[in-house]
């Protein structure tokens, strides 16, 4: 079958070790369903598989991608949940510490057809295309979890999401402003600030500038260049809601000592778990917000698309299509 594909790495240049072609069609094991795959979102994790970073030599080679939307075998329109946990875990699949995402040990979206537990699957309501489907599973799911799992934000309680731009912290303020939230976003980059205006943000402002009054809650992203400035954004009692650490997580300063005595939380995030991919489907149903498409290409397109994300192009997802 078709596919998109890593068979080595390469740090400096992840994107030309790309590979595209065929591989072998996929079996599904007894409790798995194979999905025929309609759309698949492209996620920075995928670049980072390329560096070898997110994925173990011994494990290529190795379709890539994370998220994906499709049919399964009985006909049902479904969205994949990404998160892979042991057969016998019971709970939350995202405390599972033998968890892994596809493409990481089971092979992946970017391809004719993927195999999932069939548990995995969430229906796709009618409302959402494949295209908008096939973003949630990893950034959209991530976001949601952030704001309204770990972080227990409420209408009218204000956030600041730093790093505006990039794939999460857009999710983020797309969801936070569907949800009731004041949503304040930060930016190095002022059309960066211009576009999380436009898509929701209520006030942008540029990395690290004292912002006119405390919020509720900080979603990190970024780490060690946002990290400080999210500590001293927080009012006393705030969250500060920690998913990732695309500048680097080795901090010459943690806030300690404004963390205890501002009395802040500080929260760890990671993915979500399938009732929280549930919900993110029914509340995009139910508000008609949708994810933001930076563009649509199909699948035989596949480096285009890798290659604007590294190029750091985009203000959105990048969909791969597969018909």
């Amino acid at each position: 079958m078709f596919a998109v594909y890593a068979d080595r790495f390469s740090a400096d240049d992840p994107v030309s070790a790309l590979q595209i072609g065929e591989r072998p069609a996929p079996v599904a094991p007894v409790g798995w369903s194979t999905v025929t795959v309609r759309a698949a979102g492209l996620n920075h994790h995928d670049l980072w598989a390329l560096r070898g970073a997110a994925l173990h030599a011994s494990r290529v080679p190795m379709i890539l991608g994370c998220d994906a939307a499709g049919t399964d075998e009985d006909g049902n329109d479904v969205i994949v949940h990404a998160v892979i946990s042991d057969p016998d875990w019971v709970g939350d699949e995202t405390m599972d510490p033998g968890r892994t995402l596809l493409s990481e040990f089971h092979q992946g979206t970017f391809a004719d057809q993927v195999v999932v537990p069939r548990r995995n699957l969430v229906p796709k309501p009618a409302s959402l295309s494949f295209e908008e489907a096939a973003c949630l599973p990893t950034a959209y799911l991530t976001a949601y979890r952030m704001l309204f799992v770990r972080g227990g934000l409420h209408p009218g309680d204000t956030v600041l999401v730093q790093g505006a731009g990039g794939g999460v912290a857009t999710a983020l303020i797309i969801l936070a402003r569907a949800g009731g939230l004041r949503v304040l976003a930060t930016s190095r980059d002022a059309a960066k600030r211009r576009r999380a205006l436009e898509i929701g943000a209520h006030e942008v402002y540029e990395t690290g500038t004292r912002l006119p009054s405390r919020v509720d809650a900080v979603m990190e992203t970024v780490g060690k260049a946002t990290w400080s400035h999210s500590v001293r954004s927080l009012r006393p009692g705030g969250v500060l809601v920690t998913s990732g650490t695309t500048s680097g997580a080795d901090l010459t300063d943690a806030e300690l000592n404004k963390i205890f005595f501002l009395q802040l939380s500080v929260i760890g995030s990671t993915m979500g778990n399938r009732d929280d991919l549930s919900s993110l489907v029914s509340f995009l149903d139910a508000t008609g917000v949708r994810p933001l498409v930076d563009r649509v290409l199909p699948m035989t397109e596949a480096r285009a698309g890798f290659q604007a994300m590294y190029n750091g192009e985009l203000f959105g997802k990048v969909v791969l299509t597969r018909q």
